[in-house]
C-alpha cells in the first residue's frame, strides 16, 4: 500500500504539523463559538414565540422585540371574537421589574410576564399544574433555567422551603416553577396571572396588553382568518394598501421573524458575531499559509528533482492541495471536540442554548477546507522558482 507524498512531506516534520494542528483548531474554535452564540442569540429570542399556542397574534406597531413591547388596548382582542372561525382569544401583559435575591437582596432586572390562568396557553414544562397556583394572591412561578444572580431558587423550592422575594418592591411567594430559558434580552423570567400582575404594576391600565393571542377553530384556515382580521384593523393607504393603525396583526411565523428581524437588523450582536467568525476564517488562513510556504520551500530541491523526472507542475500542486486538504480533515477533528464541550461549558454558565447542529459542523468544515485549499492556492506559487537547472 502506498503512502501519499503529501502526508510523507506533513508528518516528516511532526512538530510543524503538531503547530498547524493546532493552528486550525484554534480558528475552527473561534468560527464555532461565533457561529454559536449568534445562533443561542436567536434561538433563545425566540423560545417564547415558539410556546405561546396560538394561531394569529396582535401587537402594537410601537413594539420593537420581546424585550421593548409597547400597548394596545385589550378592546381590538375583544372585536376579533366576532369573526368567524375565532376559537378563543387571550391577553399576555409583559414588562421588566426589579427583582430581588432572596439570599443576598441584591437586585436584578427580570421579565414578568401576566396570563389569564383560566387557560394553559405556553407550552411549557410543569405550567399546566401550577396554573391553579398563581390565581392566588402575590404568587408566581419561577423560570428555573434564569441565570444563577437571581439566586438558587430553583434548589430552594426543590428542598421544599417557602420561598419569598420581592418584585418592584411588592413581596411575592414562589408558587412553582418552569423552563424557558435565559435569552440576551431577559436574564430570567417568570410568571403570574393577570390579576398578580396588575398588583406588581399597580401604575399599569390593566386595560391595555402587550401580546393578544387568537386561536381558531380546527379545520379553519388561519390565512384566512388572518386576512380579515387585517380588513377589520388596517386601513388602505394611498396606494390602497392596508396598513395597520394601532395593532400589527401577524402568523405564528411572522411573529418569530418579527423578533428575528429585530436582533438581525436592529442590533450590532448578529454583526459582531459575524465578524468574530470571519477574523477566525483569516487566523486560520494565514496559519496554514505560514506552514504549507515553509513546507514548499523547505522541499525544494525534491520538486526540482520531481521535475527533472519528469513529474508535471500539475502533480506537484496536487501534492500541495492534498497536503492542504489533510491539514483540515485532521485539524478540525479536535477543533470539533473542544467546541462540543466549550459549548456546554457556556450553556451551563450563561443558560443560552448554545448547541452544535448539522448546519453548523457543516459550514464550518467546508469553511476550514475552503481556508486550507485557498491557503494553498497562495502558497504553491512557490513551486515556480522549482527549476532543476536553477537549484543543480
Amino acid at each position: 500500500m502506498k503512502i501519499p507524498l503529501a502526508w510523507m512531506q506533513l508528518t516528516h516534520e511532526k512538530m510543524r504539523l503538531l503547530i498547524a494542528l493546532a493552528g486550525i483548531s484554534f480558528a475552527d474554535i473561534l468560527m464555532f463559538m461565533q457561529f454559536g452564540f449568534q445562533d443561542a442569540l436567536f434561538e433563545s429570542s425566540i423560545i417564547f414565540h415558539k410556546k405561546v399556542k396560538g394561531d394569529i397574534f396582535l401587537i402594537s406597531p410601537q413594539s420593537t422585540a420581546l424585550i421593548a413591547m409597547d400597548n394596545f388596548s385589550k378592546r381590538r382582542l375583544h372585536q376579533v371574537l366576532g369573526i368567524e372561525n375565532v376559537k378563543a382569544v387571550y391577553p399576555i401583559h409583559i414588562a421588566f421589574a426589579l427583582w430581588k435575591n432572596p439570599e443576598n437582596r441584591s437586585t436584578r432586572s427580570i421579565m414578568v410576564i401576566g396570563i389569564n390562568p383560566v387557560e394553559n396557553i405556553i407550552d411549557l414544562p410543569q405550567m399546566q399544574e401550577n396554573l391553579e397556583i398563581i390565581k392566588l394572591e402575590d404568587f408566581i412561578l419561577f423560570d428555573r433555567l434564569s441565570r444563577a444572580e437571581f439566586g438558587p431558587i430553583g434548589e430552594l423550592f426543590d428542598r421544599g422551603e417557602t420561598v419569598e422575594t420581592e418584585v418592584a418592591g411588592r413581596r411575592v411567594r414562589i408558587g412553582g416553577l418552569f423552563s424557558l430559558g435565559a435569552s440576551f434580552g431577559a436574564d430570567g423570567n417568570i410568571i403570574t396571572s393577570d390579576l398578580n400582575y396588575g398588583r406588581i404594576f399597580e401604575e399599569r391600565n390593566p386595560d391595555l396588553i402587550e401580546v393578544g393571542v387568537i386561536q381558531v377553530q380546527a379545520g379553519a384556515d388561519p390565512e384566512a382568518i388572518l386576512a380579515k382580521i387585517r380588513e377589520e384593523f388596517y386601513v388602505p393607504n394611498a396606494n390602497n394598501i392596508l396598513i395597520p393603525q394601532d395593532v400589527l396583526v401577524l402568523s405564528q411565523a411572522e411573529f418569530i421573524d418579527f423578533e428575528k428581524k429585530y436582533w438581525q437588523e436592529s442590533t450590532a450582536i448578529g454583526f459582531i458575531f459575524t465578524l468574530g467568525a470571519g477574523m477566525g476564517f483569516i487566523v486560520g488562513m494565514v496559519i496554514v499559509y505560514q506552514i504549507l510556504y515553509t513546507d514548499v520551500a523547505d522541499h525544494l530541491p525534491e520538486y526540482a528533482t520531481l521535475k527533472a523526472m519528469g513529474y508535471t507542475d500539475f502533480y506537484l500542486l496536487q501534492v500541495v492541495f492534498q497536503e492542504a486538504i489533510i491539514l483540515a480533515l485532521v485539524g478540525y477533528l479536535p477543533g470539533f471536540a473542544l467546541s462540543n464541550f466549550l459549548y456546554l461549558l457556556t450553556t451551563n454558565a450563561t443558560s443560552l442554548p448554545v448547541v452544535m447542529d448539522v448546519a453548523k459542523a457543516t459550514t464550518v468544515l467546508i469553511l476550514t477546507v475552503i481556508m486550507c485549499v485557498g491557503s494553498g492556492a497562495i502558497a504553491v506559487r512557490k513551486l515556480n522558482a522549482a527549476d532543476p537547472a536553477d537549484i543543480f
